[in-house]
């Protein structure tokens, strides 16, 4: 079966595109998520992408070619750790249509092997049931609750703290696309 998504690594050619979709899925993102808005943060976005402790992927549908998502690792520590923690959201009208999931697949898969994590925790929002859901689908575990977490739209958030580790990761069939 032929996937359906393709990861790139984020540069300047897509900002317009990405601009867009993070307007018309402002009802999406709420409180969830603050995707960038402007050419401001969208170049803060990039920025934060070419840092070592990061690891950012913009994902895309192979046909007809559309922009569909993000998916960050963020603060990537190495030495005894090796670990991250992943950002993501979806883009309108591909949300819900099983994109992130192939997606995160690959961005898994990239995690531990080629960058030799351990360990991928995602922190989030109890609220926050298609996050929750896609997690759930790789075999992330909650290991706890974290109030006022994450300071997300002005306030301060609680997060459900869920994590994977390479010895409990079971790679999915979804065939693996180099970054472009």
């Amino acid at each position: 079966m032929a996937a359906r998504v393709v990861l790139r690594t984020p540069s300047a050619r897509p900002e317009a595109e990405l601009l867009d979709a993070a307007r018309r899925s402002r009802r999406l993102h709420r409180h969830f998520a603050m995707p960038p808005l402007t050419p401001l943060a969208f170049r803060a976005f990039l920025r934060r992408a070419g840092q070592p402790s990061c690891a950012g992927h913009l994902v895309f549908a192979t046909a007809p070619r559309a922009l569909v998502g993000v998916i960050n690792l963020n603060e990537i520590v190495r030495g005894s750790f090796q670990s991250a923690y992943p950002g993501y959201y979806a883009f309108e009208p591909h949300a819900g249509r099983g994109f992130m999931t192939e997606g995160l697949a690959l961005v898994l898969r990239r995690a531990f092997g080629e960058l030799g994590l351990h360990r991928v925790e995602a922190n989030i929002q109890p609220q926050n049931a298609r996050s929750i859901a896609l997690v759930r689908r790789f075999g992330f575990r909650r290991e706890g609750f974290s109030p006022r977490y994450l300071k997300i739209a002005g306030r301060w958030r609680d997060h459900e703290r869920w994590a994977l580790v390479r010895e409990e990761w079971t790679p999915r069939v979804t065939t693996p696309r180099a970054l472009r």
